[in-house]
């Protein structure tokens, strides 16, 4: 390969530069960015520097000095439209080209949205742009704030919220927040947060409109009642950046779909973070998005897949001065064991918890909060356990 292409500026797309690099393609890499910024670190968006913990300078994922040893050509504020797979070209906005040998798909994912929420003071959460607005508006002074969904960004961004002095509901259409990911029980036990840092919680009702104009005044829910509101948080998920996919030979839905190998229908094509479903699932962490492009990279330069990118899935979070952590693969039906720590009223106790969900005598995966420790012990012996049994013989 003399030209490979990636497209998408993130925290995958610069974890595939780099693993192009270190495995000694020497030829013309281009990165391809639709925001105008180098590579930075989401995570902190919600957090830290929505509390401004910390400025722009500590979301950076690269530096000068690495910047000039990748010897890339970066097309930042440039968003790609189309991919002609089979003539090896990426189309570029204003009818520009590349031609390229491989392409890296890294575009991640978009904020999903709710109808109205154009008015001013409706906020989603994903981009540098939309922290930079949603810290200058909580910088004005106390504001009652709704956050319409009680996942992990919304958590995160309630916690942040209150934590500036501001007045916060969070509001959840599912009976408990982040049972998809924890289980119900475990999920009961996350959702004391929320009362422990002072925010409303209510569940079980979606939304019915936002009113206000030209900004937000208010939210009205579906089982009738109005909540006032200076600021609206929307934090409903994420649909990954396909779009400009239409049109192309590659399978879509919810997502670039991939072997094991992160490798398309074409193998000079490969995906990789939010907008890969790799094996039949699409992971939005954190590790995924740093884990896959060493294997992805391997096949693309290989042809062919060579390698897989199954890997334990591992996520964590901040809220209300906690951390939370998970690892493995929870089903519906494995049982939960508190191995350390304990609850108080179903809510986690001084020094936290860790938590293992078993089934069939063996531990699925593990949760713990405010023990890092024990939990990477456990997170370790999971994934041996893990590489143990797909190693084992199949029966005969």
């Amino acid at each position: 390969m003399r030209t490979v292409t990636v497209v998408g500026a993130s925290l995958s797309g610069l974890y595939a530069a780099r693993e192009l690099r270190a495995q000694g393609f020497d030829g013309r890499l281009v990165i391809v960015g639709d925001e105008p910024h180098r590579p930075y670190d989401r995570p902190p968006l919600s957090k830290d520097f929505l509390t401004g913990r910390a400025d722009e300078n500590h979301l950076a994922l690269t530096d000068d000095e690495e910047t000039g040893e990748l010897d890339a050509e970066w097309l930042l504020g440039t968003r790609a439209r189309g991919l002609d797979a089979r003539g090896r070209t990426v189309l570029l906005d204003g009818g520009r080209t590349v031609s390229t040998d491989g392409v890296v798909i890294a575009t991640g994912a978009r904020a999903r949205r709710l109808p109205g929420d154009d008015l001013a003071g409706v906020h989603t959460l994903r981009t540098l742009d939309d922290a930079r607005a949603l810290r200058e508006e909580l910088s004005r002074g106390p504001r009652q704030v709704v956050v319409i969904g009680g996942g992990f960004i919304g958590a995160e961004t309630a916690s942040s919220c209150a934590a500036l002095g501001h007045t916060v509901t969070v509001i959840e259409a599912a009976p408990l927040p982040l049972v998809p990911q924890l289980g119900a029980e475990m999920a009961a036990v996350c959702a004391a947060l929320h009362r422990r840092g002072g925010v409303d919680l209510l569940t079980g009702t979606g939304v019915a409109a936002l009113h206000g104009t030209p900004a937000v005044t208010a939210v009205e829910l579906s089982d009738g009642r109005t909540l006032p509101a200076d600021v609206v948080i929307v934090g409903i998920g994420a649909t990954p950046n396909t779009g400009w996919l239409a049109g192309s030979t590659l399978a879509l839905h919810d997502g670039v779909l991939c072997d094991d190998g992160c490798v398309t229908s074409l193998p000079q094509v490969v995906a990789v973070g939010d907008v890969a479903r790799v094996g039949g699932a699409r992971a939005e962490h954190w590790t995924s998005a740093t884990e896959q492009p060493r294997v992805a990279v391997a096949n693309l330069l290989a042809g062919h897949t060579a390698r897989t990118a199954r890997s334990l899935p591992y996520f964590w979070s901040d809220q209300y001065g906690a951390r939370i952590q998970f690892a493995g693969r929870r089903q519906d039906g494995d049982t939960v064991r508190i191995a350390e720590g304990e609850l108080t009223d179903g809510a986690p106790a001084e020094g936290g918890f860790l938590a293992l969900y078993e089934r069939d005598g063996r531990t699925t995966a593990v949760l713990s909060m405010d023990r890092p420790r024990p939990f990477m012990r456990a997170r370790r012996d999971l994934a041996r356990g893990e590489n143990e049994t797909r190693q084992e013989p199949a029966a005969l």
